[in-house]
């Protein structure tokens, strides 16, 4: 399987915990289909336990930019 060649539209993470005490460790990234009905993912890890969590770039950003990942 290829890589998509356009930009990521989603960052990947892994969150363990909840609320202000969650982890979120970013492992992949993902490009939404052009129907909007779907994702095609890239992991670099596969987590054993806690949540993977698809988020928009833009949305990722600003989680960061409040001192929240």
């Amino acid at each position: 399987m290829s890589t998509p060649t356009t930009i990521p539209t989603h960052h990947v993470f892994v969150v363990d915990g909840e609320g202000t005490n969650a982890f979120w460790t970013k492992i992949g990234a993902a490009w939404q289909h052009t129907d909007g009905k779907g994702f095609n993912m890239t992991l670099n890890a596969i987590p054993l336990d806690g949540r993977v969590v698809v988020r928009s770039i833009k949305a990722a950003e600003e989680r960061s930019s409040k001192g929240r990942k």
